[in-house]
């Protein structure tokens, strides 16, 4: 197959410089900073600025995230086989959707116009996260795409999470500083704040295909399509779901994504609660509740470290330690709450600076162990399906966020809640019990169970190593019945595949 667009093919294993590497991370400035500003503020915007009830307002990003789950699945299909039309082969079938997305950025700034009804709310929220599934699902792909090294995807990969951190925490500072600024009842602080951050949503997603590249299409690919039966295409909608059921056939994945949900469900928890906790709890300001997320700018040197030790302790080092430390700060908080010390903010600060250490590394671990998931598929399958692992963790995350918000919007309200009461002194005390529970046993539980499956997790350099040395040894025309008893063992533990059994395209129907 001819690719038209050499600036988007290149060779897989040209070299990633750390240049190319933070322009490939730009557009986890809208991943990670566009999505905690989602869960930091918009709930709390919905009842305080659009005369939205919380349960309304947790249906709207309930509901919405849902919808965009489902179309997730499809993306991921989608961006692995465009490269069966005219327009994968021209602009790539991941590239494609960064092009046409950088634009469509802004329409992150209609969810942030106060006023609005529900269904008004709805519609521009669900555009919203279309828009950002369609770009970030091909993007995800990107590092297994430009490179097998793992010390390289990890520079692409740490790199991407540097970039998150940056965005978490100018997404935290920026809207506090312009709440300060026009004011803590003026809901046009708000617009603005989706004015300026929909500009460089835009900007980085367009560096990001300007600086990456993804493989051509090699032979392998089209003689194991051309080996598929093919249908029309709502035939085909039932052997696509069955292709991602067929991820979770693989061990190591099975528990990457009960880590992966389990922790950013309860950290997404966290940012959606604990505005709430600020203003109701303990009667501070939504500016104050900015404040103390924007301590997330310690992730930026985090994320450094975090990518050193990713290399030499692995990710299991790595989840244990970011669990442990968020769980002991969601304690101080709640102490901060019972005890109610002369100094809060003071408290809450240093709570938080040590806090925001462990959220930065609990986000840069699960993408970071994404890249080598496909390697697992790829030795049982013998096929890239790098769309449908990146598009199966976006819908099942996206799922359980969906029903996780829209259970703290249905106990607010049921708490007695009182929308747009910006005191402590107009909220009832049930309300307040309410708010501290979902902080404590709401977050703080999902995170404590991701810390007891992360402890069985066995995927790391050495052994992924391993794995890629025996794609590469298969590749060469090795057989199997060569192989050594250490790497058997190092497979199957991975894949939870009997070694005899892998290496077959059949593995993939």
């Amino acid at each position: 197959m001819e690719n038209k667009d050499r600036k988007v093919f290149g060779p897989h294993g040209r070299k990633v410089t750390i240049g190319r590497a933070l322009l490939y991370g730009l557009p986890d400035m809208m991943g990670g900073g566009g999505f905690t500003i989602i869960g930091a503020f918009l709930l709390f915007f919905f009842t305080t600025f659009a005369g939205l009830t919380a349960t309304e307002g947790a249906a709207i990003i309930g509901i919405a995230r849902i919808i965009d789950a489902l179309t997730s699945l499809v993306m991921g299909s989608l961006t692995d086989n465009f490269w069966r039309t005219r327009l994968g082969r021209r602009f790539g079938r991941r590239h494609f959707f960064l092009l046409i997305g950088s634009p469509l950025m802004l329409e992150y700034i209609l969810m942030w116009v106060p006023g609005k009804g529900f269904w008004y709310y709805l519609v521009v929220y669900l555009l919203f996260e279309i828009i950002a599934a369609s770009v970030l699902i091909p993007w995800e792909t990107l590092p297994t795409e430009m490179t097998d090294d793992y010390t390289s995807r990890t520079k692409l990969s740490s790199t991407r999470m540097f970039i998150s951190s940056t965005g978490t925490f100018l997404a935290t500072f920026i809207p506090g500083q312009i709440i300060r600024v026009m004011g803590q009842d003026n809901p046009y602080s708000y617009l603005v704040n989706g004015i300026v951050f929909a500009i460089i949503f835009a900007l980085c997603v367009f560096g990001a295909y300007k600086a990456t590249w993804e493989r051509p299409v090699t032979k392998e690919m089209e003689e194991a399509y051309n080996s598929v039966p093919k249908k029309g295409f709502f035939q085909t909608i039932g052997k696509e779901f069955k292709d991602y059921i067929s991820t979770m056939r693989i061990k190591s994945f099975r528990k990457h994504i009960a880590i992966y949900l389990l922790s950013f469900t309860g950290k997404d928890t966290y940012n959606t609660i604990f505005v709430y906790f600020i203003v109701s709890c303990l009667g501070l300001t939504a500016t104050d509740s900015a404040n103390i997320l924007s301590l997330s700018v310690i992730g930026i040197p985090t994320t450094i470290l975090a990518g050193y030790l990713m290399i030499k302790k692995g990710p299991k080092f790595l989840f244990t330690n970011a669990y442990i430390v968020m769980l002991l700060m969601i304690v101080g908080d709640y102490l901060v709450y019972k005890l109610q010390p002369n100094n809060p903010m003071v408290w809450l600060i240093a709570i938080g600076l040590i806090y925001q250490i462990g959220r930065q590394t609990l986000e840069f671990t699960p993408w970071n162990v994404f890249p080598f998931i496909p390697d697992l598929d790829l030795i049982v399958t013998k096929q890239h399906r790098e769309g449908i692992y990146a598009a199966f963790m976006t819908f099942v995350r996206k799922s359980t966020v969906a029903v996780a918000t829209m259970v703290v919007g249905v106990i607010l309200d049921a708490s007695g809640y009182v929308k747009g009461a910006q005191n402590l002194l107009h909220e009832p005390k049930s309300a307040q019990e309410a708010i501290v529970g979902v902080l404590v046993f709401g977050a703080g539980g999902l995170i404590l169970c991701a810390l007891l499956v992360a402890l069985t997790f066995k995927l790391n350099k050495k052994t992924h190593d391993v794995v890629s040395e025996e794609i590469t040894r298969l590749q060469n025309g090795g057989s199997k019945a060569d192989v050594d008893p250490k790497t058997r063992e190092v497979v199957e533990e991975l894949t939870g595949w009997d070694y005899d059994k892998v290496w077959d395209e059949n593995n993939a129907k």
